[in-house]
């Protein structure tokens, strides 16, 4: 690291939020996001106020997924695929890693289909980092990501 001082602040250049701001951004971002950590501990708490939902492909789900996921590939989905789905129930969209953005597509179509939505950040990647089990033809040893 230099040991020139500058006034100027990369950082700062623009101002940070005021602490109400910040707030309520956090507490938005909160309201349509979770980690596999919380996933996988309310899972083993027991709790059943969630359905998680695979949004990579057939092949992928059939190989590796989350116990109780259902298969529903983000580009698959429609009001008639998901007619089964209960609207009362929060959905758990999950897809890969960080470095996809499967999850985040499914949920942006469930949530226009009138679903209550939460991505599961860091995907099945971060749920097999926490020791969240797996199952399909794979099982753990499917790749961590693809």
């Amino acid at each position: 690291m230099s040991s020139t001082t500058s006034h100027f602040s990369l950082v700062l250049e623009t101002p940070p939020a005021s602490p109400q701001e910040a707030q309520r951004h956090f507490l938005d971002k909160l309201s349509v996001e979770t980690d596999a950590a919380d996933v996988l501990l309310d899972l083993q708490r027991g709790q059943n106020s969630i359905l998680l939902i695979d949004a990579r492909s057939t092949q992928d789900f059939e190989e590796c997924h989350i116990p109780g996921a259902i298969s529903l590939p983000y580009r698959k989905i429609t009001a008639e695929s998901t007619i089964q789905l209960a609207k009362e129930l929060p959905l758990v969209i999950y897809c890969w890693s960080p470095g996809c953005n499967a999850a985040t597509k499914a949920a942006a179509r469930l949530s226009a289909l009138g679903f209550r939505v939460k991505e599961m950040l860091g995907g099945l990647e971060y749920w097999r980092r926490e020791g969240g089990p797996v199952e399909g033809t794979l099982g753990e040893q499917a790749p961590l990501i693809k």
